[in-house]
């Protein structure tokens, strides 16, 4: 490709200084071209991308054409933001510093480059190569690696720390993927292997690495240049009072130490070589487009104006812009030194050295559902294209999709692995999956159509789909976790044990069951198609589940009784509901334009979840209904966000916002973010708390009753009598598991008309159960923001050593730790042992029974980094975010419940360190039942975003309580939570529709598919039991088309193309889906035909099948008033499926005619 292009631009004689422009380059043309340039060239190229974003779209591209660039990271942090990069991150840029490619291509952004880096001769000085067989002196190394500003710990977990056990020294190099073993024989290296840090088992053996320093800057060598430099900086303040002073002296990397990176180095190093360009190979080539130099302006203004709002506090002085970062001028200068690409968009005026690509903008080919050919414009492009074409999906699953909707116009499209294999095999038309934005369409020459291109609106509608099975998951998990033994209710025969899988063979099919077991040694096979008969049994201990018999009356009138009752709870709950609905809400209106400035004031990326759930809650608004929506996320994963993003829309429709905490420090926390995040507008936000005078409470309450402020936070006060609101339209309700029924009434008073907003990272099971039956909205946000870490989670006894161990653990890397002490009484002596234990510890205690301005106080100390251990009681599950304290540590955790333990441990783990958390008990071996449970589940659940799992378990461990009154936990232990929760669901859509529910009649109607032939998942497509079990259960449970597509795509994604029998399985569902609309019980069909059963009340007409059995009398036949017989000879699988969808989608075209 290009070659002509490459010689026109005569890149052999591209010296320094010297200047080439390429224009008109289209969607992705730039990838495409500069990967030929570099795999054609010996040198370096380096693209400088505007911002992140477009990083990360020529990243992909450029992986897409086949050439694997290297990314110079960026260190993710704002300027002068007193946080340390990730650890991970430091490793990488140290690994590419110290070892600069020689060719290929460099990516890295411009506000990256726009950053000093370590000097050149440092970095390049300061690294060892450790090898099999060479002697090695272990104290003397153990010196070296503190130098070079390594951690000594006990175990190691993350970049930067090394342990030594004997003979044997563990490190997490910087610029390795993963820790290191050396293995000593008296004094000589006898092997060195990879470990996984997760289990600490070793993986593969390697002959030699380099030790490159753990940080940018000499932090141990360099503290007397740091003295000297901070001294000839900063003449005028005094170093006593900083505190990040100090920690350098004691051999601390404080958080934001980055910020003082030129103190460590010598004046002159830092003015020559601290550019990143020092580093380049030189006969490298720049390659930039016409917005680095807007991007280099604006960074430097965003950097200035940092620097003026921090550069004010005279006892913790900052370095100036100009030591820390370039200068745009300075940037241009320095690329300047080397040959520099121009490329651009648009087209240059032709002159010697330019160079225009024959590349136009990719076309838009949108899908149109609505046309009889949805794909005509693609065909129609496709068709017409003079040169070959290739078609791009975004993962395999959705490649497959695509092929099967294009086989009707393209016929089959053939897939190829990549675009080399594409360009290799000379195809005309080939289909492929990568991760690809823009397309590109070369003039007569070649077309790679992104799904971009087809799709335009499809952006939002992925998102919102991936909502959807986040809490059918949830829901599904509880089959996924049966152990063989576990009780398990079937919808028809009451509560057995489940026994597992088993394959039996009926007509000489292999076809795979659920083995369930009854008293007297009866048992049940289920199909797997029919999962949806069975859920598993919760709602008390799994010991005193009844044992049902088979054949007697029991379980029907167990059944029976407990339908009554929900009967009732249903109609209550309706009640409530109707009361909500009739009483019209406010529509709010959305102004785009003033919503988008305020959104994009958020200083992160959003998650999906966290977009799905801002785009529910403002769709809410939006309806003329009052809104009541439960947003349930992890502690940090960007609740507030979607509570700020409701409130912004409020206000700017002249309504007022609540916010109501459950503590007087959140009130306080909560006041302070709304006001920064709401600084450039003009709403006027209070706080009503315990702290602030009975004056200015009075003048607020005044103000709130005649609208003169928007938006209040408060504690319980704002639910007294006296506060009364002009025109409250949204109310906020934070840590919703934190207040008492009595406050929840008052709540619900107001609420009837005003729209409702929840946030909570551990629901209590009564919320949870009003959600999951559809009382009230959901959302959850899983997904953790970018590189946040999982707390690691440990139960230990609780010994003076392991305290110990953990503290300094965390005050070495510049943390802080809290130690949870829940007795008052023993609290100070608790501090106590703590300054005795660890006495290079700043310890401070706090406890509700302090005086409010007391604790205020400690709190506030805490937070400015004052003390680094603060002995505590619970008093702190809803308290200040402290992101610089990153471990946890509870004495006598078995005396915690779930939620509140989980709230405890997300107060750490709010930066992106990792973060630790130490449940200590007296004792493993006496744990009681439950308290063993709990932490034990806590532990399983230390991934992020775990707080729903745990609501669930908990609901689980504690039985789902009362919904409304106090008799339905009789009836909930009697039948299992799960089915309880189903027939609710069932019985609130009936009296929705005006219906009483009928009890006698059967639960569910499921139509039963057998088609005597294997419709299964087999071993060896998907061997893990558990998944097996989950996806025939989430395949059972779907109601729709487009979900069984989804799962589809997904087993696709997963496991790659399935074989026969699943795809027959599919398509029982497919007919399964299809029968339950036409009210048919059961299809029952072999080779040589067989019947369908309709029930009593079928929507099918009788004239239809009359119909149908006039047209094909040879074929069709009534058996008794229900049974259709059918007389084909259908031996093939294929034609038995195509017969019997036929014949379904016929009666329900006339149905729906």
């Amino acid at each position: 490709m290009f070659q002509q292009e490459i010689s026109q631009l005569n890149l052999q004689q591209f010296k320094a200084g010297e200047k080439r422009w390429i224009g008109s380059l289209l969607g992705s043309s730039a990838a495409l071209l500069f990967k030929e340039i570099a795999t054609q060239s010996s040198s370096l190229y380096v693209i400088v991308a505007s911002n992140n974003q477009h990083l990360a779209q020529l990243e992909s591209e450029l992986e897409f054409y086949g050439i694997k660039p290297t990314i110079f990271p960026d260190w993710e942090i704002l300027p002068y933001d007193r946080l340390s990069p990730h650890q991970d991150i430091v490793s990488e840029r140290l690994a590419i510093l110290s070892n600069m490619p020689k060719k290929g291509i460099l990516l890295i952004s411009a506000s990256t480059l726009a950053q000093r880096v370590a000097p050149y001769s440092w970095v390049v000085g300061e690294h060892f190569d450790i090898k099999v067989g060479q002697k090695l002196d272990l104290e003397a190394q153990k010196k070296q690696l503190v130098q070079a500003g390594y951690r000594l710990v006990d175990t190691v977990y993350d970049h930067g720390e090394f342990a030594v056990r004997g003979s044997i020294m563990d490190i997490y190099a910087s610029g390795q993927d993963q820790p290191i073993r050396i293995d000593l024989f008296d004094d000589e290296i006898e092997s060195l292997k990879f470990f996984d840090p997760e289990t600490q088992r070793t993986t593969e053996s390697l002959k030699n690495f380099t030790v490159l320093p753990a940080k940018e800057f000499p932090l141990k060598e360099g503290r007397s240049t740091f003295r000297d430099r901070y001294a000839e900086s900063f003449p005028t303040a005094n170093p006593k009072k900083n505190p990040i002073y100090q920690d350098v002296l004691e051999g601390i990397a404080t958080p934001g130490l980055e910020f003082y990176l030129p103190l460590f180095f010598d004046k002159k190093l830092m003015e020559t070589q601290s550019i990143l360009t020092t580093y380049l190979p030189k006969n490298c080539v720049v390659i930039t487009n016409n917005e680095v130099e807007d991007e280099l302006i604006n960074f430097w203004k965003e950097v200035v104006r940092r620097y003026e709002d921090r550069r004010h506090n005279i006892d913790q002085p900052i370095l100036p812009p100009e030591e820390l970062f370039l200068m745009p001028n300075h940037v241009l200068q320095a690329l300047n030194q080397f040959p520099r690409i121009l490329a651009s968009a648009e087209a240059f005026e032709a002159k010697a050295g330019v160079l225009n690509l024959a590349a136009e903008q990719p076309p838009k080919l949108a899908v149109d559902p609505k046309k009889q050919q949805p794909f005509e414009a693609v065909k129609h492009y496709v068709d017409q294209a003079k040169h070959p074409v290739l078609l791009v999906a975004e993962s395999a699953g959705r490649r497959e999709t695509l092929k099967d909707a294009l086989r009707a116009v393209l016929g089959e499209i053939q897939t190829v692995e990549s675009f080399a294999q594409f360009q290799k095999d000379q195809l005309q038309v080939a289909i492929t999956s990568a991760p690809l934005d823009r397309g590109l369409l070369l003039t007569n020459q070649l077309s790679v159509i992104s799904e971009n291109q087809l799709y335009e609106h499809r952006v939002v509608q992925r998102r919102r789909k991936r909502q959807q099975e986040v809490s059918e998951e949830f829901l599904i998990r509880s089959l996924t976790e049966l152990s063989i033994g576990a009780p398990v209710v079937h919808i028809d025969h009451g509560v057995g044990r489940y026994a597992g899988l088993t394959t039996l063979e009926i007509d000489q099919q292999d076809h795979e069951f659920l083995q369930l077991d009854y008293a007297d040694g009866a048992k049940v096979y289920v199909p797997v198609t029919n999962l949806h008969l069975i859920s598993r049994y919760s709602g008390g201990d799994p010991d005193l589940a009844p044992l049902h018999k088979l054949g007697t009356d029991t379980w029907s009138k167990a059944k029976r009784k407990a339908l009554e009752q929900i009967h009732d709870v249903a109609a209550e709950l309706l009640h409530i509901q109707a009361r909500r609905q009739s009483k019209p809400g406010f529509a709010f209106e959305m102004d785009h334009t003033a919503y988008m400035q305020f959104a994009s004031g958020f200083a992160y990326e959003e998650t999906l979840d966290q977009a799905n759930a801002i785009e529910a809650t403002l769709h809410d608004m939006q309806l003329a209904k009052p809104m009541d929506r439960l947003v349930c996320g992890d502690v940090g994963f960007g609740k507030t966000e979607v509570a700020m993003r409701a409130a912004f829309v409020a206000v700017q429709n002249g309504k007022q916002v609540a916010v109501l905490v459950p503590t007087t420090l959140l009130a306080q926390q909560h006041y302070e973010s709304f006001k920064d995040r709401f600084a450039d507008t003009a709403v006027r936000i209070e706080v009503l708390s315990r702290f602030g005078t009975n004056k200015t409470h009075l003048k607020i309450i005044e103000d709130l009753a005649e609208g003169r402020v928007d938006i209040v936070v408060g504690t319980h006060k704002i639910l007294q009598e006296n506060v009364q609101f002009k025109n409250l339209g949204l109310m906020i309700v934070d840590e919703e598991h934190r207040f008492g029924v009595r406050d929840k009434e008052r709540i619900k008073a107001l609420r009837a008309d005003v729209d409702m907003l929840t946030l909570t990272a551990t629901p209590i099971p009564r919320t949870l159960n009003m959600a999951f039956s559809g009382m009230r909205d959901l959302s959850i946000i899983a997904t953790p923001p970018a590189r946040r870490l999982a707390v690691k989670t440990f139960v230990q006894e609780h010994t003076d050593d392991s305290i110990k161990e953990a503290i300094l653990r965390e005050l070495l890397r510049g943390g802080q730790v809290y130690l949870l002490h829940n007795e008052v009484e023993t609290i100070e002596r608790a501090a106590e042992s703590i300054r005795h234990l660890v006495p290079e510890a700043r310890v401070a205690v706090a406890h509700g029974q302090m005086r409010e301005r007391e604790l205020e106080q400690v709190m506030q100390q805490f937070y400015h980094k004052d003390y680094n251990v603060l002995v505590c009681s619970t008093i702190i599950e809803t308290g200040i975010d402290v992101p610089n304290a990153n471990t946890i540590i509870i004495e006598r955790a078995d005396k915690l419940g779930l939620a509140q333990l989980h709230q405890l441990r997300g107060r750490v783990g709010r930066s992106h360190h990792q973060a630790y958390a130490y449940l200590l008990v007296p004792s493993i071996k006496h744990l009681k039942g439950d308290a063993e449970k709990r932490l034990d589940a806590i532990q399983r659940a230390s991934t992020l975003g775990a707080g729903f799992m745990l609501a669930t378990e908990d609901l689980e461990i504690r039985g789902a309580g009362e919904l409304l009154g106090e008799q339905q936990s009789g009836s909930m232990q009697a039948i299992g939570y799960s089915l309880y929760m189903e027939m609710l669901e069932k019985a609130t859509k009936a009296i929705q529709k005006g219906k009483t529910p009928n009890f006698d009649a059967p639960l569910s109607l499921t139509a039963e598919i057998n088609l005597h032939m294997p419709a299964l998942i087999p071993d060896d497509y998907l061997g893990d039991v558990h998944q097996r079990l989950l996806f025939y259960k989430r395949i059972s449970n779907t109601d729709t088309q487009e979900k069984l597509d989804n799962i589809r795509m997904e087993l696709i994604d997963r496991f790659g193309i399935p074989p026969q029998p699943v795809k027959q399985l599919f398509s029982v569902h497919q007919i399964r889906l299809r029968a339950e609309q036409l009210g048919i019980t059961k299809v029952d069909i072999n080779s040589n035909g067989g019947y369908i059963e309709f029930s009593p009340d079928t929507p099918v007409q009788a004239i239809s099948i009359i119909q149908l059995m006039q047209k094909n009398p040879t074929y069709y036949r009534m058996e008794g008033g229900q049974r259709l017989k059918v007389m084909v000879q259908l031996a093939e699988y294929d034609k038995r499926i195509q017969f019997i969808v036929e014949l379904l989608n016929k009666l329900l075209g006339e149905l729906h005619s």
